[in-house]
């Protein structure tokens, strides 16, 4: 028995609203993804200071916060990247951006000379006052100057100022955080010609998409040489192992460049893959430069090989503990959404657990790494 015409109708409106159900929830599903990521850190990582000034909360005491110029950096990267999508305000950045101008890094033998360089931290003393500690941190300074870069394209009536603060923050950059021996940059600006820490190297620190932003604001040729010598030095790190991993920190001498050893600088595990060098692969994704894509594909193809990715690695390949952080698998997931078709695709379905679940309230750089992985590498 045939059936009536209408009930194929129907039959066929009931298919293409079920097709179209299905293509609508997977392009909206990511930006849902991305936007309650974002909303859960603003939530819980945001604080206003005032109101002109609001600070990324780094601690996990929320009675006790804790300001630090990385975060600050991330936040308005986080915030900017935000604002594309509609989610965060041109009011929202300057509150980040002016928290940064007050806080600013004094140097010279009386700390009085005002830098654009950002105090690394601040946080409350025991008589419960607001105050920064001494120097600068090179990565914070970078992030807080790339986030001008990008607000100046989100918001061009304002570019102009933007454009500026970039140029002094590079300046001064340049005048505090960089080694004319060998062509790169200290890890702060506390590390004088004098100082043990002169040629050490924080690889983390190779930013060669900043490196080019800050050689287009402000044509200054010692970013292109900055750039090279830093990414040569990577390079070299990367070829001394077969799994391409990288420490947290290296001995970068002008002729050398070795891993630095356990508690050289902030732990155990400073000659090692660990809390520095996992942000390395997103540091790396965006780059054109053949040098950064060699290293990059060569430690991600390693990745690639493991059953789960855990929170360390000697340079060898072997695991420094067993469980799994955010930290270490939203940067590879950003790196392989950047990067499709060069032989870890494998990674983009693997490392998606970092969105499985809700945003963590407890740990500040999970979070933030998170975040950032979403808004910008949900979009490739």
């Amino acid at each position: 028995m045939k059936r009536p015409v209408y009930i194929w109708l129907l039959t066929l409106v009931v298919a293409v609203i079920y097709i179209a159900t299905l293509v609508f929830v997977r392009i909206k599903n990511p930006e849902h993804i991305q936007y309650e990521a974002y909303r859960r850190w603003q939530e819980t990582y945001l604080v206003r200071k005032n109101n002109k000034q609001t600070f990324v909360n780094t601690s996990n005491d929320q009675k006790h916060p804790v300001a630090l110029s990385e975060g600050q950096g991330y936040g308005l990267q986080v915030v900017s990247r935000a604002a594309e999508k509609g989610w965060a305000s041109e009011n929202d950045f300057d509150r980040l951006l002016n928290y940064y101008l007050s806080h600013r890094d004094y140097v010279g033998k009386h700390h009085d000379q005002l830098t654009y360089l950002m105090a690394w931290r601040q946080s409350y003393n025991k008589k419960g006052q607001w105050v920064d500690d001494r120097n600068s941190a090179t990565d914070g300074d970078l992030y807080i100057a790339a986030a001008l870069h990008r607000a100046a394209k989100v918001w061009p009536q304002k570019a102009s100022y933007y454009h500026k603060l970039e140029q002094q923050i590079a300046t001064d950059i340049l005048k505090y955080e960089y080694n004319p021996t060998t062509h790169m940059l200290t890890v702060g600006d506390w590390v004088t010609k004098d100082s043990k820490f002169y040629y050490l190297l924080r690889t983390s620190d190779v930013m060669p998409t900043v490196f080019d932003h800050l050689y287009d604001c402000t044509h200054d040729s010692r970013w292109q040489m900055i750039k090279n010598n830093m990414l040569d030095r990577l390079t070299a790190l990367s070829k001394q192992h077969q799994t391409g991993l990288v420490p947290d920190f290296a001995w970068a001498r002008p002729e050398s460049i070795k891993p630095v050893g356990p508690n050289t600088v902030a732990g155990k595990y400073d000659g090692d893959y660990s809390a520095n060098a996992c942000r390395v692969p997103m540091m790396l994704a965006k780059s054109n430069d053949p040098r950064a894509q060699k290293v990059l594909n060569k430690m991600m193809r390693f990745f690639s090989e493991q059953y789960y990715i855990t929170a360390g690695y000697s340079l060898n390949g072997h695991r420094l503990v067993k469980y799994q952080s955010n930290s270490f698998s939203a940067p590879i997931f950003y790196a392989v959404s950047c990067n499709r078709n060069e032989g870890y695709d494998n990674l983009f379905a693997s490392q998606k657990h970092i969105f499985s679940k809700s945003l963590t309230e407890k740990n500040y750089y999970d979070a933030t790494l998170t975040t950032l992985a979403a808004l910008e590498g949900m979009n490739n």
